[in-house]
């Protein structure tokens, strides 16, 4: 394993702005930037597949989204689907069940699957920029402005 940030991929250079100045990899191979977000794939259940036609719409528009990156998107929508299903487990069954062989007190096991699958997510979800940190990263030109109330009275004075 390399040590240290990872490299930014020129696509997102490109998005963000090179504040760094560091020299493009014109050689990168381009990452098939999607119009439109396609469709959820069909072996996604539906709390997968919702959560799909939230979030692909918007990582399109954003421009952060790629054909190489579905793959991406696929795994954060999967393991949101099992959170949620780990979550509806344990709110019916509680924190603690009977062991079936002892009858001696047990964590539920939907913890440890919901605790699996929301590390999935952040690991996921901040390849896709969707915590603020990693959203801070991958800032898309002019969004700044557009989510800014008061960007009328900043004027050509900006801060």
């Amino acid at each position: 394993m390399t040590r240290g940030r990872k490299p930014k991929p020129s696509h997102l250079k490109a998005v963000q702005g090179n504040a760094g100045k560091r020299a493009i990899n014109h050689d990168e191979p381009e990452g098939d930037a999607l119009d439109e977000a396609p469709p959820a794939p069909d072996w996604l259940c539906d709390i997968g597949r919702d959560a799909w036609d939230k979030l692909a719409p918007w990582l399109v528009g954003s421009k952060i989204l790629t054909r190489s990156d579905l793959h991406q998107l696929e795994a954060y929508c999967d393991a949101y689907a099992t959170w949620r299903q780990a979550v509806v487990e344990i709110q019916q069954c509680g924190l603690v069940l009977e062991s079936p062989a002892t009858g001696a007190p047990i964590k539920n096991p939907a913890l440890t699957a919901k605790n699996e699958a929301a590390r999935q997510m952040t690991t996921f979800g901040s390849a896709l920029g969707l915590d603020p940190s990693s959203r801070a990263r991958l800032a898309v030109p002019g969004s700044k402005d557009a989510a800014n109330p008061f960007a009328e009275l900043l004027g050509g004075n900006k801060r």
